[in-house]
């Protein structure tokens, strides 16, 4: 009866250890919403930037779990249509990617800033913080144009208490290594850049979160 007693105790103290343990936790769960620039167009999964800054978190040590919801040609209207269903409940950040695609269309920036600011509201009356990933605009659409697009990402993180990356392209734009045919869309070796770059933003914004139930 003693040894059963003593392994009956031995097994239930292994099980508390193990379920409050960090490995009992649970992931970090992160989604890239955005378009072909994170979706990873014309690459493998593996390369493309979510599943490639998810490696680099992992290396750091940071358990995280990071869901790649781009949509290639997607713009910001068309990420506002999708936001709901593609944002599953539980996630604890997203890192919003939108904007290129509504730049190489020349839409009216007050139509970008009107869909990105319903984005950030929507998720944050979920509890969905968010992380800008911003974009620039072209610079043969004018000056004008590029100074009202520049500005969107900026004032909004400033509006809504963001933490901002500025430039998701920092480091690869107009570089024909680092991008593929179409000088568009970042290689392979571009991601890994574009994720090298971002990182500490990310690392502050992961830091950022609240405490996890």
């Amino acid at each position: 009866m003693a040894l059963l007693f003593l392994l009956g105790s031995h097994a239930m103290a292994n099980a508390q250890a193990s379920s409050s343990s960090p490995a009992a936790a649970r992931s970090l769960k992160l989604v890239v919403f955005g378009d072909s620039l994170s979706a990873g167009y014309n690459l493998p999964g593996s390369a493309a930037f979510p599943a490639v800054l998810e490696q680099a978190l992992r290396q750091k040590g940071v358990a995280v779990e990071i869901v790649n919801a781009g949509v290639s040609g997607d713009t910001t209207q068309g990420g506002l249509e999708r936001l709901d269903w593609s944002v599953p409940d539980g996630t604890d950040g997203v890192i919003l990617e939108l904007g290129a695609n509504d730049a190489l269309r020349g839409v009216d920036p007050d139509q970008t800033r009107k869909a990105l600011e319903a984005m950030i509201t929507r998720l944050k009356e979920r509890g969905i913080p968010v992380m800008l990933a911003g974009m620039y605009a072209p610079r043969n659409l004018g000056a004008d144009y590029a100074k009202r697009f520049d500005a969107i990402h900026r004032e909004l993180a400033e509006k809504h208490g963001l933490v901002l990356y500025p430039f998701f392209l920092e480091g690869i734009a107009g570089d024909r290594t680092l991008n593929q045919a179409d000088g568009l869309h970042p290689t392979a070796e571009g991601v890994n850049v574009i994720v090298r770059n971002i990182l500490p933003t990310v690392e502050r914004f992961i830091a950022s979160l609240p405490p996890r139930s």
